[in-house]
């Protein structure tokens, strides 16, 4: 089916003319940020917002996300209000936060919850990037650490998808404190046999990379995302070498042992809705 869809001959929009600009109406087309393509937006959102072009997979916020993966109407969302906070009034924080909130409609960097995939109910915690960068505050690491509790309380299957630029520099010592918070809960969560599925997406970096992203039973990836703990120059520096071209990159991490496979966004939810079904089936989860 993939392989009859990019197949086919896929239509492209012409580069308007300066007068034909004039008639094109905002947020109509957009453009390939990988093969500089021009689409129709409508056309890249039917297709899971991956270019049909260079299959690149353009970022998704969390709202997108949980409307292509669970089923429709089903999802119930948890902790909506938690938000954060200015613990150490650092300043002009608590007004990039408001800029953040009312740009994705988003009171903070995750969105978690429950619902249906295939029919079977999974608990979630989904990262948007577009707020603050996904960036790993105390709301955010509550947030997740809840969400696995009511996974466990509940004996459902979680999955997370991650994107994230590290903790927040903003909230210090505080942001990294819920490195541990998120790991504890996952190990209370395994040791109770649940079963955790951790989906990297572009970019997963620094504290996040470093701790419940990468402790998954199963750790997958987008095609392509950018996953590392410390940036590619600052290894180089300290290491004095010369880095590989795709070092960090997903297709990397699965070559070298630390991914269980790289996912593709058409192949995702049948995957996802398999795995769910093969632990039930297992006695893993009830």
């Amino acid at each position: 089916m993939l392989k009859d869809f990019f197949g086919k001959k896929r239509k492209y929009a012409t580069i308007p003319s300066e007068q034909s600009k004039l008639d094109i109406p905002e947020g109509l087309m957009k453009k390939c940020t990988n093969c500089r393509k021009i689409y129709y937006r409508k056309e890249m959102n039917k297709n899971f917002n991956v270019c049909p072009n260079c299959d690149y997979h353009h970022p998704l916020t969390a709202w997108e996300r949980i409307e292509y993966l669970f089923d429709e109407g089903t999802f119930e969302e948890w902790d909506k209000q938690l938000t954060s906070t200015n613990p150490l009034q650092f300043p002009g924080y608590e007004e990039k936060i408001e800029k953040d909130r009312q740009k994705t409609g988003l009171n903070e960097g995750v969105v978690t919850g429950k619902g249906l995939i295939d029919g079977q109910m999974i608990a979630c915690s989904v990262m948007d990037s577009s707020f603050r960068m996904g960036s790993m505050g105390s709301a955010m690491g509550e947030k997740i650490a809840r969400a696995i509790e009511n996974a466990n309380e509940h004996s459902l299957p979680f999955i997370i998808f991650t994107a994230s630029g590290g903790a927040r520099m903003q909230e210090g010592v505080l942001s990294l404190m819920q490195m541990a918070k998120t790991s504890v809960a996952v190990k209370r969560f395994s040791e109770a046999g649940g079963l955790m599925i951790s989906m990297m997406t572009h970019p997963t970096t620094g504290g996040v990379s470093a701790s419940f992203a990468s402790i998954g039973d199963y750790n997958f990836a987008e095609p392509g995302a950018l996953i590392g703990f410390a940036g590619r120059r600052i290894i180089e520096q300290t290491i004095n070498e010369d880095l590989p071209e795709d070092f960090q990159t997903a297709e990397f991490l699965l070559k070298h042992g630390q991914l269980d496979k790289v996912v593709h966004r058409h192949e995702m939810k049948t995957l996802l809705a398999t795995l769910f079904a093969m632990h039930q089936k297992g006695g893993g989860i009830s």
